[in-house]
C-alpha cells in the first residue's frame, strides 16, 4: 500500500425507508480537518486524471455507480516511491479511501451507470490559486492503465 493512504471500509445500514452510510466522521482516527465537501460524476468509460495536491488530503468515495480509483506515488522521499495501485469502490463494496498530498490520483467510472463520488477534504478550494497540479490521463511515465 502506498505510504499514508488509509482506508476505512464503510457500512451501509438499510431499514425499511432506505439506507444510511456514514462516511466521515471528526471522530475517526482518519479525520484530520474539514475544508470542504463536494461531489463530483463521471460518465461510463470516462476518466478524470491525473492530480496531486501540495497541501490537500483527499477523503474519496463512491455513493453511485462503480469507480476505479488509482493512485500512484510520486514522492521522491517516500518508501513506495513510484507505486501505482487503485481501488474499485461502490455501494456493493463501500470504502472510504484517504490520499495524502503529493499521491497523484484518478478514477475511471467502469459501472453502466455515472459514477457519483464524494469528496471530503482538509482544505477549502482556492479558486484564485488552486491546489492541482494535473498530468494528461494516458501521456504520462505512470505506470497505470486507464484502458482496463
Amino acid at each position: 500500500m502506498i505510504d499514508g493512504v488509509k482506508l476505512k471500509k464503510l457500512k451501509i445500514i438499510p431499514d425499511e425507508r432506505g439506507r444510511l452510510m456514514e462516511i466521515l466522521r471528526s471522530d475517526d482516527e482518519t479525520f484530520q480537518k474539514f475544508g470542504q465537501v463536494y461531489m463530483t460524476t463521471a460518465y461510463p468509460g470516462v476518466v478524470k486524471a491525473w492530480h496531486y495536491h501540495k497541501i490537500q488530503t483527499d477523503n474519496f468515495t463512491c455513493v453511485k455507480g462503480e469507480m476505479r480509483l488509482g493512485l500512484y506515488d510520486a514522492r521522491r522521499g517516500s518508501s513506495t516511491f513510484g507505486k501505482a495501485e487503485e481501488y474499485r469502490i461502490s455501494l456493493d463494496d463501500p470504502l472510504l479511501v484517504q490520499i495524502p498530498p503529493e499521491v497523484y490520483h484518478g478514477f475511471k467510472c467502469v459501472s453502466a451507470e455515472e459514477a457519483l463520488v464524494i469528496n471530503t477534504v482538509t482544505e477549502p478550494y482556492n479558486h484564485e490559486d488552486p491546489d492541482e497540479y494535473r498530468l494528461d490521463p494516458f501521456e504520462n511515465d505512470i505506470p497505470f492503465d486507464w484502458r482496463k
